[in-house]
């Protein structure tokens, strides 16, 4: 693995555990087991090795995405379903980090939107599925995605739903 893998794999751990604010260049360089300096021959700030790690988080969402979308019939909703889940609770810290800071660095907004962007573009292509709208798409990758965080961050057990009921209504939005 390269240094810079090393150093990006190293602060989404440390993003995930302390969140963005929570830590600076110099924690994230020694998780890696790196010096600062190494760190800076890598990356100019806190916020471009973010970035680069939510670059990874998305890839490898998608790969897990891809992995359940090889099940045929009605499982492979439920299957793109609890990865996706699986993926927001393992990495809840982290992607309330994304949400604070897509909410006030135009920088990461840009990114965020970016890549989300991307997310759409895979969900409209995937199985050759032409019969949404642009715009479906778009309803179906923010829903996914609120619903997703909010049972992974507990907030939809603490407003009273059923994780269960929640799951099933993704899975119906998928096949719909």
């Amino acid at each position: 693995m390269t240094t810079r893998n090393r150093l990006v794999e190293a602060a989404a751990g440390v993003f995930n555990d302390a969140g963005y604010f929570g830590t600076d260049t110099n924690r994230l360089a020694r998780a890696a087991g790196f010096a600062p300096g190494t760190f800076y021959k890598h990356f100019a700030d806190k916020r471009e090795i973010f970035l680069a790690a939510y670059a990874r988080w998305v890839e490898t969402e998608l790969d897990a995405i891809r992995a359940a979308a090889g099940r045929r019939g009605r499982g492979r909703g439920r299957a793109i379903v609890r990865e996706v889940l699986a993926h927001h609770r393992r990495w809840a810290g982290f992607r309330r980090s994304l949400r604070a800071l897509a909410a006030t660095d135009e920088v990461v907004r840009a990114y965020w939107i970016e890549r989300r962007r991307a997310q759409i573009d895979f969900f409209a292509s995937f199985g050759g599925e032409t019969r949404r709208a642009r715009t479906d798409w778009v309803y179906v990758q923010l829903t996914f995605e609120r619903i997703a965080d909010a049972i992974a961050d507990g907030e939809a057990k603490a407003l009273g739903a059923s994780e269960a009921s929640l799951t099933k209504r993704l899975e119906a939005l998928l096949s719909a």
